[in-house]
Order: structure tokens, then sequence, then C-alpha cells
């Protein structure tokens, strides 16, 4: 069954109180073994097909990241991949999935537009009654972040600056858009994440100026991540409002999560990188619509 926001797993908070109170919670998440995975293709910087991709190793890494969410008590549900779409192990991209109601991506690459059926048809067999695909190019958790009452939602070089409307009137929920502006973060998710309903973390040179202005204005405590963290696809992570799970080598970002009283966990995705992918890109929330404060 899906999880409430009651279903809390521990809290922390600094013996002289000098550390914020940090209380994780239980999420449903929606992953695709990377059975196929490989860059055959170009269609974001990271990804050249001129270098070798070792499959085994990705599935071995994938692996682990499922096996840190079971530990942390999360529920994991499984998409069977397709044969001849390697990008399909990015679910996040897959669909926006918020009160229990689902809008499913409408890919912007050939490449990627035979995915969307395929979350669609999951969906539609496994509680989401009505998942409805979107009528304007969005690339699902990619490019749209809860946090708290707002959707953060990014466009510039893959989401229709439309489908932010499109969105806002779907799930009812005020959509505040930000522009991207460095092709190396085309999607929301590889610059911005959300550690809880109050606290995300970013990398400013990655929006333009209006966007970080909105940003310092909503967030003016959030972490702001490094050149180096930023690089090695720190933001790219998932946080259940205490551990927050991140690539292992940001560790200048762990270090200021672990400042803020989180609980930062390691992992190594870097076969999945070379396609530009890491923790978040793996990995779709599943919000039922009795979970009403999911990122706190």
């Amino acid at each position: 069954m899906p999880s409430t926001t009651s279903d809390r797993l521990s809290t922390t908070c600094d013996p002289q109180g000098l550390t914020p109170m940090r209380t994780a919670r239980l999420r449903r998440y929606l992953m695709c073994r990377p059975t196929y995975f490989d860059v055959v293709y170009s269609i974001n910087p990271w990804m050249d097909p001129r270098k070798p991709v070792d499959t085994s190793l990705a599935v071995a890494q994938w692996e682990r990241l499922r096996e840190v969410y079971l530990e942390l008590g999360h529920t994991v549900e499984l998409i069977d991949p397709v044969a001849g779409l390697p990008d399909m192990v990015f679910a996040a991209n897959g669909a926006t999935v918020v009160d229990g109601r689902a809008l499913v991506a409408r890919f912007r690459d050939a490449e990627r537009v035979d995915e969307a059926p395929a979350y669609r048809n999951w969906l539609h067999t496994h509680g989401f009654s009505d998942p409805r695909t979107a009528e304007l190019v969005n690339e699902g958790e990619g490019d749209y972040l809860l946090v708290g009452k707002w959707l953060l939602a990014g466009t510039g070089f893959r989401s229709d600056p439309r489908s932010h409307g499109e969105a806002q009137e779907f799930f009812g929920r005020p959509v505040i858009s930000l522009t991207l502006v460095d092709p190396n973060y085309y999607h929301l998710d590889t610059a911005l994440t959300v550690l809880d309903e109050d606290t995300i973390a970013y990398y400013p040179p990655a929006f333009s100026p209006g966007s970080l202005a909105v940003l310092e204005r909503l967030f003016p405590d959030a972490v702001i991540a490094t050149d180096d963290d930023a690089a090695v696809f720190g933001l790219n992570a998932t946080s259940d409002g205490r551990n927050v799970v991140l690539p292992h080598n940001a560790t200048g970002l762990a270090e200021q999560l672990r400042g803020r009283g989180f609980n930062p966990i390691g992992v190594d995705l870097s076969e999945l990188l070379k396609a530009g992918g890491s923790v978040k890109c793996c990995t779709l929330e599943l919000r039922s619509g009795d979970q009403e404060n999911q990122n706190s």
C-alpha cells in the first residue's frame, strides 16, 4: 500500500539544539533496471557514443541504489525495461505523480518517445486510474520538482515553458517557472534538489538571472552547491526529509548537508552518468492522494 506522510522513519537533532530537527518519511518509488542501458546516441552534452559503456556495471550500481532505498524502509516498485530504450532506466523522466494524479511525459527527442506509453501503461495498472499524457513537451520529474505546496518547473532545454501552465491546471498547484541556461544542466533535477518542504539545494550558475532571483527570494536558506559538486551531478539526489541519497563524490555537498542535520548517503552511479543521469534520474516518486506534504 502507498505510504502516508504519517509514516515516520526517524528524527535527528543536535544535542545542543544547534541544527534543525529532520524527520524522514517513507516514500514509494518506481525504478527501471538498466538491462538495456547503453549510449548509442547523443541528446545531451554528457552522452558520447564513442565511449565504451559497461552495462553490467550500470546494473550493479543501480542495484546498490535500490538496496539503499529498501534499507531505508522505502517501497521500490519496478517497471519492466524495454529493449531498444536504453534511457528508460531514468524513470524520473517518465511522469510526474502528485496527489494520486499522474501526468505522463511527452519527450522532446525521438529516441525517447516510446518510453511514455510504457510508463503510462504501468501507472494505469498500478493504482493510477487515469494517467494523462501531456499535450506539451515535458520530461516528468526531470523538470518538475515538488516542494511544499509548489511545483518548481524547469525549462530552457527540454520541457516546453507552456507545459508549466498545463501542469498547473492538471495538478491544481502553483507552478514556479525556472529557466536553465547551462546545457550541462539540461533538466531541473540536475541543478536543484528538494531536501524537505522548506529546503532546497541548488547550483546558481545553472539558472537565468531572473530565475536565480526567484530562488533567492523563495529559499533564502538554501544549500548552495559548488562547481565541483554540481559537475559530478551531486544535486541529482533524493531526500526523504532526513536521508539524502546522492553521488558519492559530491563530498562538499555531503558535508554541507551534514551540517544542516541531514544524513547524506553516497552511492556510485558513474556508469549511468555517461548518459547524463544519476540518483534522482533513476527514481520516480509515486505520491498518493493522501500524501499532502511528501517533501517534509
